[in-house]
């Protein structure tokens, strides 16, 4: 017998993940008009994906492909591994979908209303009256289970929409701007039950004009401007691409003619002006640690009373990489 022992087969590496949403060349046209062009995305599972456009970019088209309401002219789209098309069924047993603008039953009470969106999903009676409190209470509308939906303020009736698309446990949510017409009160809170979700494991797409929210809401971003794909990724990674160099905020107690004269002194300073009692520094490129201009003001035997970067905003990164264009 040999001695040597046969090394046992390496098992097969593991499979990627399914991603949660997928298109490949998605194409929607309207006649002459072309609402997608070849959109190429892809969202992971536990995404909070804030997708970005202005109006008549093209957002609307995709969620309402993807929520098989509309069929693409050509490409794919799969959700969580179903065909939009082929699969319509089952993607609509998966998804969540929120338009912007919803009809309520305003006479119904909220609790009717749900009720009924649960049997419309073959929720079993027994279980519908459980599921029905679970989703209001997450949307935190305990409270009004008995009142009439047309008594509820917007805010209220844009969590109760939120409630609607929950009933049915779905993987993936789909809102279509979310906390459109909410006073600041509202969209925080529904900011917070939209974090909460993630938590739990949801993947969401939101498509939002609110760009400051969007900054600290989501994790990756998608930017879509007359039907096409400009950026996808990382919300930190757009900002990046963009900023040209790192700008710094720099504060003396006295002398700002001497600070700037020594900024301008380093090879690592690209620009240094003189902006309302500061002086704006702008760094060769978005790499270079800053520590150099402390040192600078410092060594020149000048007091630094203020140091401070400037973060590149989604809000102006919008602006740098879009020019308003619609279809």
């Amino acid at each position: 017998m040999n001695a040597e022992t046969s090394a046992p087969p390496l098992a097969p590496p593991p499979a990627p993940p399914i991603p949660a949403v997928s298109t490949v060349g998605l194409t929607r046209t309207y006649g002459t008009m072309t609402a997608l062009n070849a959109l190429d995305l892809t969202v992971n599972r536990g995404d909070l994906f804030g997708f970005i456009g202005s109006n008549g970019a093209g957002k609307t088209t995709t969620l309402r492909i993807l929520a098989t309401f509309l069929a693409p002219s050509a490409g794919q789209a799969r959700v969580l591994g179903h065909d939009v098309v082929r699969d319509a069924d089952a993607v609509r047993h998966v998804i969540g979908y929120m338009p912007d603008f919803f009809g309520v039953y305003k006479d119904m009470e909220v609790t009717e209303y749900l009720d009924f969106f649960g049997a419309c999903y073959k929720i079993p009676t027994a279980q519908r009256e459980k599921t029905v409190n679970d989703v209001l209470e997450l949307v935190g509308l305990s409270e009004k289970k008995g009142a009439l939906i047309g008594a509820l303020s917007r805010g209220m009736q844009q969590r109760l929409g939120l409630a609607r698309v929950l009933i049915h446990d779905p993987q993936l949510l789909l809102l279509d701007e979310p906390a459109s017409g909410l006073d600041p009160r509202a969209r925080i809170e529904m900011m917070a039950i939209l974090q909460e979700l993630q938590r739990l494991g949801k993947t969401i797409i939101i498509s939002s004009h609110i760009l400051s929210e969007l900054q600290t809401l989501c994790n990756r971003v998608a930017i879509i401007e007359k039907g096409k794909l400009i950026y996808s990724g990382p919300v930190q990674g757009v900002r990046d691409q963009m900023a040209s160099g790192l700008v710094i905020w720099v504060k003396v107690a006295a002398e700002t003619d001497r600070a700037i004269e020594l900024l301008k002194s380093r090879s690592e300073v690209a620009e240094v002006a003189p902006v309302d009692g500061r002086i704006k520094v702008t760094m060769v490129n978005h790499d270079i640690d800053h520590s150099c201009i402390a040192d600078t003001i410092v060594r020149g035997g000048l007091k630094l009373v203020g140091l401070a970067e400037d973060e590149l905003g989604l809000e102006e990164v919008f602006l740098r990489v879009t020019r308003g264009e619609t279809q």
